[in-house]
């Protein structure tokens, strides 16, 4: 998408994902501050969606948690923490949000838009929450709640029937257990400015480096560099050991930051 250096950069359509949210706004203005990536900011001023992020980050944990508690009496804390986590991790948020074409209403930078930001993960994970954080303001949280409710019902019933099913870093802990090696090791760096941080994950398990992986925080980071572990892991033949590659430093250099998983 193009456009040229005098025009007015073009608003996208929200209408249609009024519709998908189900949530018809007091303030619209709060919808488009949430849909407000930094990228935009940066060329044409205003407030990006960061603090509504912030927001919608810890109401949508406070609403899942409510849901997970209430639903799954007979769930010991730890369980429950992984059906949270499932349901608030960056691959679950962002695949929610492509479900409700949240990409197609987003005002993005021109950089953004060209490197086809409209489906980044990161960028469609946070620009979600900070939709949550918005409607909580606008109409408080039990709009949220049925916002939650709506949008994560069907992915919290699938999370309670297995755990931890998007906890990458905990399915990685569990494959490499079962395959009785050391504990997964994670190495993180990070680069940019305070405003426009970015983190860089790599994590040995199953004597391979896997990564970088790249996310908007270092957990974010850390789950995806699992994720693509796991997938690697899994495509192997566990009874052949010729498969796993031996000699491989694990410890991958230029990693100041090193996180050793516990048990």
């Amino acid at each position: 998408m193009s456009f040229p250096a005098s025009a007015d950069p073009p608003h996208p359509d929200q209408s249609a994902l009024v519709v998908a949210l189900g949530h018809d706004f007091a303030d619209p203005g709060l919808l488009l501050d949430a849909l407000t990536h930094r990228s935009w900011c940066a060329e044409n001023g205003g407030a990006s969606n960061e603090r509504l992020e912030f927001l919608g980050d810890a109401v949508l944990g406070l609403v899942i948690a409510e849901r997970a508690f209430g639903d799954r009496r007979e769930l010991p804390e730890g369980q429950l923490a992984k059906i949270r986590a499932s349901v608030v991790s960056a691959p679950a948020l962002a695949a929610t949000g492509r479900e409700v074409g949240l990409g197609d209403a987003l005002r993005l930078g021109r950089g953004e838009m060209s490197s086809g930001g409209t489906d980044k993960e990161s960028i469609l994970a946070d620009a979600l929450e900070a939709v949550i954080g918005a409607v909580h303001l606008d109409a408080g949280l039990d709009a949220a709640r049925t916002l939650v409710d709506r949008l994560f019902s069907e992915l919290l019933d699938r999370s309670a029937v297995e755990p931890g099913g998007h906890d990458y870093k905990t399915r990685l802990q569990e494959v490499v257990a079962q395959r009785t090696e050391p504990a997964p090791c994670y190495a993180v760096t990070d680069d940019g400015p305070d405003h426009d941080k970015r983190f860089h994950a790599v994590v040995v398990a199953g004597g391979r480096s896997h990564g970088p992986a790249t996310g908007t925080s270092k957990k974010r980071a850390e789950q995806a560099a699992a994720r693509l572990a796991i997938t690697a892991l899994e495509s192997l033949e566990p009874s052949n050991p010729d498969l796993v590659p031996v000699g491989v430093p694990l410890v991958p250099p230029s990693r100041p930051e090193i996180d050793q998983e516990s048990p």
